[in-house]
């Protein structure tokens, strides 16, 4: 690993290697600040954190360190981690300055990151990775997602992550896939869908480019079948006003009162929670607090309602697997680059081909160098079976051996 660059880093703990061989001795990992580190600065790049600095290690730093992980530092995040704005774990894994990185991935954020890295970004079965420590905003959509330049490295650090932990009632306490039996996995997987609602809402030039990825898939030995999913115009619904009602739950504890940003101007205590809460977060994370604080105070039946239809969403989805091994589409649109958007609406716009995932919970694993439009890499998207995560990789494992 080459000496971090400050700029990157909102934190660098030098000579923080764990001592041991365990599966990952060696191996630098990078966090985000949203992950409880002891005696780190754990501000999730908001001001509503302020000056907070974490009391003991997530359940998945813990997990890192026992595997003998090297944990080098905190990247600097999107507030909250929603979206990609002022993210820089890509950047540090595209300058080597770790192995890996662990970003929050909310709408598809580890997987459009890891493409500005020219690397893999993976996100693993919801329920299968402990959330302790874990400072969120949409807890059934958010999860742990790896960006890494080798699939290796990525399997590597879930088998370190995966497995049950009583702490965290959400997850699995059983079954949880085996990554450490990735490369002994079966890569068989041969039929891959088009969910063709997905296809038909590509530009021409982004068809082109994703048809062409997809011949090479084919030669590949894998046999591509179109697939259709109606109600796919109704994950991006679904994702926003459940994602919108969570984030406005989760970020009610911010008040300025135990921990975090207190306002220098007010009156009196009920002045004093007014203006924290009014200046502790930055517009974007704002105006999606109201839309959650409109939907869980004045319109609570959306969200039930939103609720229902991601049921079906995953009835279906699941539906698609009895004919397929694997979803594939691009991992983003070209022109809509995550990184930019800081508007609700253009942040769903340039998350819109990752987030099914998040609402369906299933693995998704981004593949880059196989998809193209011109300069600008779309990334080749596969989503398998909730639960899969193995298979998934090793057939990530076996297309990224694909000549370019």
């Amino acid at each position: 690993m080459e000496r971090p660059s400050p700029g990157l880093f909102s934190h660098i703990e030098p000579g923080n290697a764990a001592p041991g061989s365990g599966r990952l001795a060696g191996k630098s990992v990078l966090v985000q600040p949203n992950m409880s580190v002891r005696g780190w600065p754990t501000a999730a790049g908001s001001l509503a954190l302020e000056g907070f600095v974490a009391l003991e290690d997530a359940a998945a730093v813990e997990r890192l360190r026992a595997a003998a992980a090297n944990v080098v530092g905190s990247s600097r995040m999107a507030e909250l981690g929603l979206g990609l704005v002022g993210d820089t774990a890509a950047s540090a894994v595209a300058e080597n300055l770790c192995d890996v990185a662990l970003v929050t991935d909310t709408m598809g954020e580890a997987r459009h990151a890891a493409l500005d890295a020219g690397a893999f970004g993976f996100k693993p079965s919801w329920g299968i990775v402990p959330r302790i420590g874990l400072i969120g905003l949409a807890p059934s959509m958010e999860c742990y997602g790896v960006v890494a330049k080798s699939l290796d490295d990525a399997a590597g650090v879930m088998a370190a992550l995966a497995g049950g932990d009583e702490r965290d009632p959400s997850m699995l306490q059983e079954g949880v896939p085996d990554f450490s039996q990735v490369r002994r996995g079966t890569s068989s997987l041969a039929v891959a869908g088009v969910i063709g609602e997905c296809l038909d809402a590509l530009e021409p030039a982004e068809g082109d480019a994703f048809r062409a990825a997809l011949l090479r898939l084919e030669s590949a030995g894998i046999r591509i079948e179109e697939v259709g999913l109606p109600d796919f115009h109704l994950f991006r619904t679904v994702h926003n006003v459940i994602g919108a009602t969570e984030a406005s739950s989760s970020a009610g504890k911010y008040d300025g009162v135990r921990y975090g940003h207190r306002t220098a101007s007010a009156e009196n205590w009920n002045e004093m929670y007014l203006k924290s809460r009014a200046e502790s977060f930055g517009t974007l994370v704002k105006a999606y607090l109201f839309q959650g604080a409109y939907f869980q105070f004045e319109n609570y039946a959306a969200f039930e309602n939103a609720c229902r239809l991601r049921r079906r969403l995953v009835g279906k989805t699941e539906a698609l697997f009895e004919k397929v091994d694997v979803l594939v589409s691009p991992t983003r649109r070209a022109g809509l680059e995550a990184a930019a958007a800081t508007t609700i609406q253009a942040t769903y716009d340039a998350f819109a081909l990752s987030l099914p995932a998040n609402v369906t919970g299933q693995p998704a694993l981004s593949l880059p160098g196989i998809a193209g439009n011109g300069d600008f890499e779309l990334g080749l998207q596969l989503v398998g079976r909730h639960l899969a995560d193995v298979q998934l990789l090793a057939m990530g494992a076996r297309l990224a051996l694909l000549e370019p």
